[in-house]
């Protein structure tokens, strides 16, 4: 059965239901999901999660690769680094979500969302949301993570948002040392500038990326950018 929609739009339309009818978001989902054939959320979202590209793309990763994931608002960014960190946890790894963006309820909400029972992974998928995230802060919270761990850090932009952090070059570097020497998989989530078109182009690749100040891409050894159904990865040569 095809989903009328992307799963993402329809997990959006779950919440404007639940903020209209004033329900729990899971019912929203529920509901959802009954117009789409299936009796409930985790049917559909399995559904999807069975056709997602996240499952193609995880075996292409390596420890030591910092990784952008970039797309307009909307489009699934977050989902698919979710989609990603939950193959990492089948592969029988460990995952860290750092997120500037939101809460930790947010955060497994998305992963409900995407059929993923958080309560099944034990202590093998972490978030941490503090208002204190920068480079220094994830190596500090990291250096104990054993090889091949994923991180996912929501979102690169934000690094780069307090003065008393330094530059987002400086920053990401010793990120990209620190992911090497210790083997983990490092997913930086970005944002995509307003003035790209899809019109022009399927999808938003590296000149798109939102900087307000200057950062070296050449940095991350992969890329994998959204729009819409459209997803486009690319290693560096």
């Amino acid at each position: 059965m095809r989903l009328s929609a992307p799963i993402y739009h329809l997990k959006r339309k779950a919440k404007r239901l639940s903020r209209e009818d004033g329900i729990p978001l899971h019912d929203a989902l529920d509901r959802i999901a009954t117009t789409e054939g299936f009796s409930a959320w985790s049917l559909l979202a399995a559904k999807a999660a069975a056709e997602t590209p996240a499952g193609k793309l995880f075996p292409r990763f390596r420890p030591g690769d910092l990784v952008l994931v970039g797309a307009r608002p909307g489009h699934g960014k977050t989902l698919m680094s979710l989609e990603l960190a939950v193959e990492a946890i089948r592969k029988g790894g460990r995952c860290a979500f750092f997120s500037l963006e939101y809460t930790e309820r947010d955060v497994l909400d998305r992963l409900r969302a995407i059929g993923a029972d958080p309560a099944q992974f034990d202590k093998l998928f972490e978030v941490d949301c503090s208002d204190a995230i920068s480079a220094d802060y994830i190596v500090k919270q990291m250096a104990p993570a054993p090889r091949g761990t994923f991180v996912v850090i929501d979102y690169l932009q934000l690094l780069d948002q307090r003065r008393e952090n330094p530059d987002l070059t400086v920053q990401v570097r010793a990120l990209k040392s620190f992911a090497r020497d210790k083997g983990l998989i490092l997913v930086f989530i970005s944002q995509i500038d307003r003035s790209y078109d899809p019109s022009l182009k399927p999808c938003p690749d590296l000149s798109d990326v939102r900087l307000p100040n200057p950062l070296d891409l050449k940095l991350f050894d992969k890329t994998c950018f959204l729009n819409n159904s459209e997803v486009r990865f690319r290693a560096a040569n």
